[in-house]
């Protein structure tokens, strides 16, 4: 499996994004971390990431219920930033609700949705899916 160079986790459960680094980084998928805590602190950040063109993160972990920016504005924000390479965007939500899901499927920049609470089977089947691809 490919190791991911860069992940960047945006959400504001301490709880979600401790669990999520764990995962990465003991099943070896990532070792770098960028993490925001609303989306508003996330578009300032990756904006000023791709300036530099450093740490530019191949992976992002999106929850939509946040303060100040939610994910879905974060969304509409982030399609319009040209980025340097493909980034790969998972909404991970605690939303069970069928209109947020159904709006995930409106935005191209949207791998999928994964329902939280997510697991280290979510994450590496992630990983293979999207990355293993792009190998071959």
């Amino acid at each position: 499996m490919k190791q991911i160079e860069s992940a960047c986790l945006i959400d504001d459960d301490h709880i979600f994004i401790f669990a999520a680094k764990k995962i990465l980084l003991a099943t070896d998928i990532c070792q770098n971390f960028t993490i925001y805590n609303n989306g508003a602190d996330a578009i300032e950040g990756l904006s000023e990431i791709i300036k530099t063109g450093k740490n530019v993160p191949d992976l992002i972990l999106l929850d939509i219920n946040m303060p100040i920016m939610d994910g879905w504005q974060f969304l509409d924000e982030f399609i319009k930033i040209k980025y340097p390479k493909k980034v790969t965007l998972y909404i991970v939500s605690s939303s069970i609700d069928p209109v947020d899901i159904k709006k995930a499927k409106e935005y191209e920049a949207i791998t999928d949705f994964i329902i939280k609470p997510i697991t280290r089977k979510n994450l590496i089947n992630m990983v293979a899916t999207v990355f293993d691809k792009e190998q071959d």
